[in-house]
């Protein structure tokens, strides 16, 4: 079968549309939910995803807190349908995040969010 004909017309084998991303489950390596992609951040100049920015805890999107993930954290899983990052609930709590007012996105926040996650900033 070719799986073309199951593709949205808004994506290919390789690609996915941005609003398709956005809502999706992400889940840890233990298969707990522990949030859902809000929205991501694109370089201007590379237009490379640096940041998937995920929701986690509150209830009906009060007391929520956005925790933004290296995009190279996030694997996608097929059989979850959503994302699959290697970190614990435990760990999230403890991570850089916001509620309100989004920070500036600068090399030194991108520091601190990378290294946290253990990943190298640029």
């Amino acid at each position: 079968m070719d799986t073309s004909q199951n593709l949205d017309t808004r994506e290919t084998s390789d690609l996915i549309a941005s609003n398709k991303v956005e809502g999706t489950a992400v889940y840890n390596q233990q298969g707990e939910r522990l949030g859902t992609i809000e929205h991501f951040m694109v370089d201007k100049l590379s237009g490379q995803v640096d940041y998937a920015v995920m929701t986690f805890g509150g209830f009906l999107g009060m007391g929520t807190d956005r925790y933004p993930l290296p995009w190279d954290a996030l694997t996608y899983d097929t059989d979850h349908g959503g994302y699959v990052v290697d970190v614990t609930k435990e760990q999230l709590q403890g991570a850089p995040h916001y509620s309100e007012q989004e920070p500036s996105y600068d090399d030194s926040y991108g520091e601190q969010v990378y290294s946290y996650y253990g990943f190298n900033y640029r």
